[in-house]
């Protein structure tokens, strides 16, 4: 029964297939606000789980606009390139984040993750 708005960023785990594109599945995550990071509300839905992410080092890049699968795909292809094959990251998935509400028209963020091993 607590709302806690949403916060940002909202952050989808990708697991990419032979081909780039996303498998079926993906896991959505958002942040908890500062004030619940203590003792957050029990979800109702059972769908639902708290997890603690622990730190981690990113290789990431930003771009505009409104995100589709696609655009992750092709910034994440882009962000492999740049890195190379001597970067030590993890391949099985990555981190596709935005920050910004739908009903923003301009100046949008998007980002990929990729976790530094």
């Amino acid at each position: 029964g607590v709302g806690m708005g949403m916060t940002v960023p909202v952050s989808i785990t990708a697991f990419p297939a032979e081909d780039g594109s996303f498998q079926q599945k993906v896991k959505v995550s958002v942040r908890i606000p500062s004030q619940f990071q203590d003792n957050p509300p029990c979800p109702t839905d059972e769908s639902i789980k708290i997890e603690e992410r622990q730190g981690m080092t990113i290789y990431s890049t930003q771009f505009g606009g409104y995100a589709k699968e696609a655009d992750y795909v092709k910034y994440a292809a882009k962000l492999k390139a740049a890195l190379g094959s001597e970067t030590a990251y993890r391949k099985d998935f990555y981190l596709c984040n935005g920050y910004d509400p739908p009903m923003k028209p301009y100046g949008r963020r998007n980002e990929v993750w990729f976790v530094k091993e």
